[in-house]
């Protein structure tokens, strides 16, 4: 493998991580909409596919601009949280399995949201405006997507599957919500 020596390089090959993570992400998420009981999240998951698709779109369309082959680079770190999410999948309790999907996909939401945020500096450092403006656009797409997650957490699906599980809380916490919120609110 060559040295990463200089900020075009390193760029490249986050474009090339960042790339391959999704290509991962078009194969998973129709697992995840059919391993969804809940509508809103299976088509919370088929919607943000469409989404995906248009990323690596526009990681292409970079590739194309640096002149580079559209490659991607293999993300470990995006194919363990697939698995994370997969070994959820296979949970029998509906609402419980919703709530775990839901956290699974948050966590690639914040891998994606920190890749895309440093592939963006770097590409404004670079000067490269092409850039910034297309993963600017993926990053916005990667928070709103975050952003409904937690909602549809917040909203139903995690009080479903405390219900469904038979877990108890105090009615403290539960009237009042959790203490923190995710990182991307």
């Amino acid at each position: 493998m060559q040295k990463t020596t200089t900020m075009d390089q390193l760029f490249l090959d986050e474009i090339r991580d960042l790339y391959d993570a999704e290509k991962q992400l078009t194969k998973a998420l129709p697992k995840m909409a059919k391993a969804a009981s809940s509508d809103d999240l299976r088509m919370a998951f088929e919607g943000h596919l469409d989404e995906t698709r248009g990323h690596v779109k526009r990681l292409e369309e970079i590739f194309n601009a640096l002149g580079e082959k559209g490659t991607g680079k293999k993300c470990t770190a995006m194919q363990g949280l697939i698995k994370e999410g997969e070994e959820l999948m296979e949970m029998d309790q509906n609402a419980l399995r919703d709530a775990g999907l839901i956290a699974a996909a948050q966590k690639v939401e914040h891998y994606e949201i920190s890749g895309y945020g440093s592939a963006r500096t770097h590409a404004h450092l670079l000067g490269n405006s092409e850039a910034v403006s297309l993963l600017d656009e993926t990053l916005n797409e990667e928070k709103e997507a975050n952003r409904k997650l937690n909602d549809l957490a917040e909203t139903a699906i995690n009080e479903d599957a405390l219900e469904a599980s038979g877990s108890e809380t105090s009615t403290e916490v539960r009237r009042t919500g959790p203490k923190t919120r995710t990182a991307g609110n």
